[in-house]
């Protein structure tokens, strides 16, 4: 049991709500754009192959996943306000779905298109995953010392 009286399987649950409610389109739109500009600069300097599609499309997710759950953070209005207290008292867990859908994509993308074997893959894929979460550490603190302020 969770010290706050939930349940792992609650905690879980609220989680994977709190991911659903992000401004999904929105980070789409900005993971396309960052994959599609990133796809540009490496078409530019490296050589013509699949494996020049692995990079783009790791940048693409992760601004995807990180403007997903961090829009959803941020945004003030409207949205159920338990989902909200929940995510805002449980930063770490709000951003592990996130986390945890970019380290998959991520790894299969750089394993698919990359040349990367599946260790490989998933030893790339760990580092923009920690980043994520070390975001949602700092987004909780910025959230936290403007509430106090």
């Amino acid at each position: 049991m969770a010290h706050d009286g939930m349940s792992r399987r609650e905690n879980r649950q609220l989680a994977v709500a709190s991911a659903t409610v992000g401004p999904w389109r929105t980070a789409a739109g900005v993971g396309a754009v960052v994959g599609a500009t990133a796809l540009g600069i490496e078409a530019i300097s490296g050589d013509w192959s699949l494996s020049m599609l692995a990079g783009p499309a790791g940048w693409g997710l992760f601004f995807f996943f990180l403007v997903g759950w961090a829009g959803n953070q941020l945004r003030g209005d409207g949205g159920d306000r338990r989902l909200k207290r929940w995510a805002r008292e449980h930063p770490w867990q709000s951003a592990l779905p996130a986390a945890g859908g970019l380290l998959v994509l991520d790894t299969l993308a750089q394993m698919f298109l990359g040349d990367e074997g599946l260790f490989g893959a998933l030893l790339l894929s760990l580092l923009p995953a920690a980043v994520l979460l070390g975001i949602a550490g700092v987004v909780h603190g910025v959230k936290q010392a403007r509430g106090k302020g």
